[in-house]
Order: C-alpha cells, then sequence, then structure tokens
C-alpha cells in the first residue's frame, strides 16, 4: 500500500465477488480448518494469483480494528458475576483493558463501558462482541468509538 492510498467504506452487495471470495479464504485460513492457501483458495472457488492479488488490500470492516483503542458498551441485566463474565470474554480475546466504567443499576439494568486495546487480539472485534452477546443478561451492546 503506498501513502496515497485512499480508503472506502462499500456495502458487499456491489463489490466483484473475487474480493468477497478473499475474505472467506482468509476467514477459513484464519478459523484453523484448512492448512494451506491451496486448500483454502480451492474450497472457496477461486485461484491462488487472485487471493494473492488482493490478500492485502481487501479487509472485512471490523478486520481494520486492528491495533486500536476502542470503546465497548453494553447494557446489563444487574446481577453478580455478569461483568465478571464479559470481562473474561474480552481476557480470552486477548484485548487489552484500558478502562471500565458500571453506572448504578436503575429500573435492574446497568450501563457498562470499556475501553480495550486491539493489539494482540486473537479474535477480532465481531465475534468478541457476538460472544459478549450469548452472556445471559447482556441486554445490548455495540462499539462506541474507535481511534
Amino acid at each position: 500500500m503506498n501513502k496515497n492510498s485512499t480508503y472506502l467504506l462499500v456495502d458487499s452487495s456491489v463489490l466483484p465477488e473475487v474480493f468477497l471470495k478473499v475474505i472467506e479464504v482468509k476467514k477459513i485460513l484464519g478459523s484453523g480448518t484448512v492448512k494451506a492457501v491451496n486448500e483454502a483458495v480451492k474450497e472457496i472457488g477461486i485461484s491462488r494469483s487472485a487471493y494473492y492479488k488482493y490478500k492485502d488490500f481487501v479487509f472485512p470492516f471490523y478486520e481494520t480494528s486492528r491495533g486500536k483503542v476502542m470503546t465497548l458498551f453494553f447494557v446489563v441485566e444487574d446481577f453478580s458475576g455478569i461483568l465478571s463474565s464479559i470481562i473474561n470474554q474480552i481476557a480470552v480475546a486477548k484485548a487489552n483493558i484500558l478502562t471500565i466504567n458500571q453506572n448504578i443499576p436503575i429500573n435492574g439494568l446497568a450501563d457498562i463501558t470499556i475501553s480495550i486495546e486491539t493489539e494482540g487480539m486473537v479474535k477480532d472485534i465481531r465475534n468478541l462482541m457476538e460472544e459478549i452477546s450469548k452472556i445471559e443478561g447482556v441486554r445490548r451492546q455495540e462499539i462506541l468509538a474507535r481511534e
């Protein structure tokens, strides 16, 4: 990538299919279900050359969050251990927690804001948020900010 690169946010429905397939190859390589690029491109149905041509230029939106500070927001039910469960999922993803703020519960719900540093994460932020959403008592979650 050169210094004059321009980054765009584009709806995937208008992209050429090869870009989406490159992302799929990256996803299965990252999951460990296949060991080699040859296997992955064959499974997805693109050539190795197409993969190598675009792999450094096509990323899912959430993958661009690596190495950033992100602020996550949660609305949770007020019961013992829920914050611990959220922190545990963040730890499993190997994100570095910078700050935690939990407001006093009102009507049985509490707001939690957690800032994390994403360098070294072993999951992308989308997968982390999906895992946290499965925790019993998490009513809402969103990414508030990214730096």
